[in-house]
């Protein structure tokens, strides 16, 4: 954050007589990181350092991220509070309304110049946040509000930008479709199908991506500040684009500017909260080593999450994802931070009633992130290019099953037993899921909101916390439920 927002800051700071520099925040800036989940747990007066650092950094605009939703429509207000540039959506009916949002779009005007800035975000949240994190709120295809909006500011405007907190669905240069059409990424569409678009800023996916679609320069600037996105157009005099490019910089060899926060006491505060201890581990080893390993024969750390949720929900059979390779489980003293490192969003655990049948279709789906290349089990490239997808898959505990890769997909659980019997297909089972999965994240459609029966009211994290203070020191034990052949 500090790092990305150097660039951005000097970049504003160094302007040209000859130049105009715009710039803009897309999204997810409230949330995603420990410093905004120590943030969320503190008062109301605390949270607004996070514009504070924006307002610093010097954008002329914002808009909403999905994750913005995560702590609720109070936390966005309070985080939102110190900012001096306004926040832009135009399809999310009731932002504005619910002072979250402060218009559709803005019209920059420097050295003679109009800019339009376009707000939009993903459709999509609807199917992954909690319904009290979105009330009064209803989302529309993004690809349809900047169709109503964009030939508007076409007449008001000498550019007009686009900033989209949602992804590229398509490859820029072909046009093939890379995942399932749907409101979530609607990216490559509103650059083919909207005729007006100067620039287009995309986000969601957490892609470094800097090219052209349909002539439109475009950035998505990868996650966690690992890059800025810069495009440049260049006008003649008649205030009309003769040239245009988009690249990103990365922030890996930028200091930080600690001059953004007004106070490194809230730093210092933040680290002590991650340091804390939180409990004790004994037993099998909960570092990990090989995430493959991990994900091929389960292990000490998923098994401890997956107890985690059972004991939330009071059932026997949990799932949970090994969400990317950077989590490296629990040490023997357990801080705050090594939790956060594995569960840094806030999830909440559901219980969900299932069928025997509906269990074996989401297995077969887990079953799925694999493939035998050279006669070795790999990770099928579709769920790590175009975009990661570790997280959409799952691993289980209070089963037993096996797949073999070597049978063809949809046809791989070739085991499935719960309390050592097989399961059947109209065998009635209670499950717990993060709230993601639960209500079919991830294209898991098995599962439905209308299955979930029961709901923690504290996040997974707050529950990993809980469970360790009940169960300290925890004995871990190595899991032997799942077996990946071929």
């Amino acid at each position: 954050m500090l790092q990305a927002g150097s660039i951005i800051k000097n970049a504003k700071k160094d302007e040209r007589d000859d130049e105009i520099v715009i710039a803009v925040e897309n999204g997810d800036w409230i949330q995603g990181s420990p410093f905004s989940t120590y943030l969320s747990e503190q008062a109301a007066t605390k949270q607004g350092i996070l514009s504070e650092i924006a307002a610093n950094v010097g954008y002329d605009a914002a808009t909403l991220g999905n994750h913005e939703f995560n702590y609720g429509q109070d936390y966005i207000r309070n985080a939102e509070s110190k900012r001096n540039y306004p926040i832009v959506n135009a399809n999310i009916e009731g932002a504005v309304d619910n002072q979250i949002a402060d218009q559709p779009y803005v019209i920059v005007e420097k050295k003679g110049l109009k800019v339009a800035i376009l707000g939009l975000t993903t459709a999509f949240i609807p199917n992954w946040e909690r319904p009290d994190n979105i009330k009064g709120l209803a989302f529309q295809s993004a690809l349809a509000t900047a169709k109503k909006f964009v030939p508007e500011l076409r007449k008001q405007a000498d550019v007009v930008i686009v900033t989209y907190h949602g992804g590229i669905e398509a490859d820029p240069q072909t046009g093939k479709p890379t995942e399932k059409y749907t409101s979530e990424n609607e990216g490559y569409r509103i650059a083919t199908e909207v005729p007006g678009i100067d620039a287009l800023i995309t986000g969601h996916q957490h892609r470094q991506l800097a090219a052209k679609i349909n002539g439109v320069p475009f950035t998505q600037p990868g996650v966690h500040g690992s890059d800025v996105g810069e495009i440049d157009l260049d006008l003649n005099e008649q205030k009309q684009i003769i040239n245009s490019s988009s690249h990103l910089i990365s922030t890996k060899d930028t200091q930080p500017d600690f001059d953004l926060i007004s106070s490194n006491q809230i730093e210092d505060e933040v680290q002590d909260w991650l340091d804390q201890p939180m409990g004790q581990a004994t037993g099998a080893s909960m570092i990990i080593n090989d995430p493959m390993k991990v994900r091929t024969n389960n292990h000490p750390y998923i098994d401890f999450i997956n107890k985690v949720e059972m004991n939330a929900m009071g059932i026997d059979i949990a799932g949970t994802a090994l969400f990317n390779d950077d989590i490296k489980g629990f040490h023997h003293d357990i801080s705050m931070r090594e939790i956060i490192n594995g569960y840094s969003y806030p999830n909440t655990i559901m219980a969900e009633a299932i069928t025997g049948a509906e269990l074996k279709r989401a297995l077969e789906k887990c079953a799925a992130f694999f493939k035998l290349q050279d006669d070795k089990i790999v990770i099928d490239p579709k769920f790590v290019a175009p975009k990661m997808q570790l997280f959409n898959y799952d691993i289980y505990s209070g089963i037993d099953y096996e797949f073999d890769i070597s049978k063809p997909v949809g046809k791989r659980v070739v085991k499935l037993n719960y309390h050592g019997k097989p399961v059947t297909a109209n065998q009635k089972l209670r499950i717990a899921l993060n709230n993601y999965r639960a209500i079919g994240g991830g294209d898991y459609d098995m599962f439905s909101a209308k299955k979930v029966v029961n709901e923690s009211p504290d996040s997974a994290s707050d529950l990993i916390v809980k469970y360790l203070k009940k169960h300290d020191p925890y004995e871990a034990t190595t899991p032997h439920n799942l077996k990946v052949t071929k």
